[in-house]
């Protein structure tokens, strides 16, 4: 949860700005102001605005006192020297650094531009740092066969409390499989939400943007067998609707459905399981679509909930079969021949000058 009372009055005008205005989801307001707040204690820092002489403190700092005459100092290189600090003190990747970077930028354009309260925007000019085009890591179709199998399987009561979860735990680990969709997309679901006649289910994605996900015969399946053994009893009046719950009859939370899919993983004997997440079953869906079922980039991006093409593009890579299947296709691969003549003289001719020497 956001604190208010620590943050100034412009910063809780603009995290309102975002909420309403931008119509930006919860989290993602969290993160503008964690964000813009970290920015802040680091520029009463680097101003000698407070006696703190470990950099490592920062994040102690108040900013609650910051007015705007301290906003309208602040340069375009002031912002380059935070995120020089993020990346040398944390490590920040440059994921990381690009989002840091677009909530400075839209909070910049939102006192100068849309509040005119400061005169100048430093961060006009800012650019964003250049991102890795790094291949997602994904399940191959063994092994998201063999996860999908173990989830199935039930497991041990730990004690006279638990029960089994194995349906539960199936249905969750069917459909980031089969829909790609986000974990957040995932907690969220709710009873209602779900068209079983038309094989659908409406969900919030990123940006509070409301999709329709469709369902196949092994999504549906996993439901229907998960809701006839969903606990109906105790169950938390918030929760009620909700579709995946947790021991406790509560909607099911993020950190449980993370520690759920990296224990399955785990007792699928998958290599690395460290390497995969829940999001990593995001990759896999996506991939396994387009490798295998021949799936529009377009189609791929709707699917996906993606705003933009190219983060969609990700996915039209090809493994290394592909490759060398394509090599191996070339019409010309045939033809040695001529290559095998031409290199056999070619060694003859090397090893007379060679002798010739």
């Amino acid at each position: 949860m956001i604190n208010y009372e620590e943050n100034p009055e412009f910063l809780n005008d603009f995290l309102a700005y975002i909420a309403t205005i931008l119509n930006k989801s919860t989290n993602t307001v969290k993160e503008y102001n964690y964000d813009i707040s970290h920015f802040l204690k680091f520029i009463k820092y680097k101003y000698k605005m407070v006696n703190i002489k470990d950099i490592e403190n920062i994040k102690q700092i108040s900013i609650k006192d910051m007015n705007l005459d301290t906003i309208k100092k602040i340069s375009l290189q002031d912002i380059h020297s935070f995120l020089a600090y993020l990346k040398e003190n944390y490590n920040s990747k440059p994921a990381t650094l690009a989002r840091k970077t677009a909530s400075i930028r839209t909070f910049f354009h939102y006192l100068c531009n849309k509040t005119k309260r400061i005169p100048n925007n430093p961060a006009q000019d800012l650019e964003s740092p250049k991102l890795d085009r790094r291949l997602p890591k994904y399940l191959t179709l063994e092994e998201s066969k063999k996860l999908l199998e173990t989830a199935s399987t039930p497991k041990p009561k730990k004690s006279n409390n638990n029960h089994d979860n194995s349906a539960r735990d199936f249905a969750m680990i069917t459909l980031l499989l089969n829909c790609g969709m986000r974990l957040s997309e995932l907690i969220g679901i709710n009873i209602s939400d779900i068209d079983f006649e038309n094989r659908k289910l409406n969900v919030i994605g990123k940006g509070n943007k409301e999709r329709t996900i469709y369902l196949n015969d092994a999504c549906i399946s996993a439901i229907k067998n998960y809701l006839e053994v969903r606990p109906r009893d105790s169950v938390k009046y918030n929760s009620r609707d909700a579709l995946f719950l947790s021991e406790q009859k509560k909607r099911i939370s993020k950190r449980t459905v993370q520690y759920i899919v990296k224990q399955e993983i785990k007792l699928a004997d998958i290599d690395r399981p460290d390497k995969y997440s829940v999001h990593k079953l995001r990759h896999t869906a996506a991939t396994l679509m387009y490798k295998y079922g021949n799936v529009d980039i377009r189609a791929l991006q709707e699917l996906l909930g993606h705003e933009s093409i190219s983060t969609t593009e990700i996915y039209t890579h090809v493994d290394n079969e592909q490759i060398r299947s394509a090599v191996e296709h070339n019409p010309l691969a045939n033809e040695t021949s001529l290559k095998s003549k031409s290199k056999t003289n070619s060694k003859d001719n090397y090893n007379d000058t060679i002798s010739n020497e």
